[in-house]
Formats: C-alpha cells, sequence, structure tokens
C-alpha cells in the first residue's frame, strides 16, 4: 500500500509544480525575512539546485524528495547551523 500511496503523492506533486509555475508568488519578505533578489528570481528547480549546491548534494538529490523530507531535512540543517554543527 505504501508504493500506491507514493505513486499517487509523486504524480500529484508533478502536477503541482506544474500548476505552481503560473502563479505569481510574494517573493519578498516571507514570515518578516527578506529575500535577496538572486533567490526572489530562481525557479523552484532553480532554488532546489542552489540548495543541492551549497550543501554539496547530488543534483537533483533534494529536488526529488517529497515535501515532508525537504521539510524534516531543512529543520535538522537548520537545528545543526543553530547549534554550530554542520
Amino acid at each position: 500500500m505504501q508504493w500506491l500511496r507514493r505513486k499517487i503523492i509523486s504524480f500529484m506533486g508533478r502536477v503541482y509544480v506544474w500548476l505552481d509555475k503560473g502563479l505569481k508568488h510574494e517573493t519578498s519578505p516571507i514570515l518578516n525575512v527578506v529575500i535577496d533578489q538572486d533567490l526572489q528570481d530562481k525557479s523552484r528547480k532553480e532554488l532546489c539546485n542552489h540548495i543541492e549546491d551549497k550543501f554539496r548534494w547530488p543534483r537533483d538529490s533534494f529536488w526529488e524528495l517529497e515535501s515532508t523530507q525537504k521539510i524534516r531535512l531543512c529543520c535538522q540543517v537548520a537545528r545543526n547551523i543553530m547549534s554550530g554543527e554542520e
């Protein structure tokens, strides 16, 4: 049953990305954080590539994660950064 859920989520994720491309998003500030212009100008894919480059992760490794995995990973990375770990 997990494989079916993953397939459905994957399909829905691709539909979401396609729909999202047509939306005009607020780019700055986000939760009172001013977003630099270069980040405002990047697409969703480019932002994922940027994260992969900054953390030296393989290309498309972050892009291919499910949404909850991305959030969980970012929470852990933020915790590590705030505690002085890497």
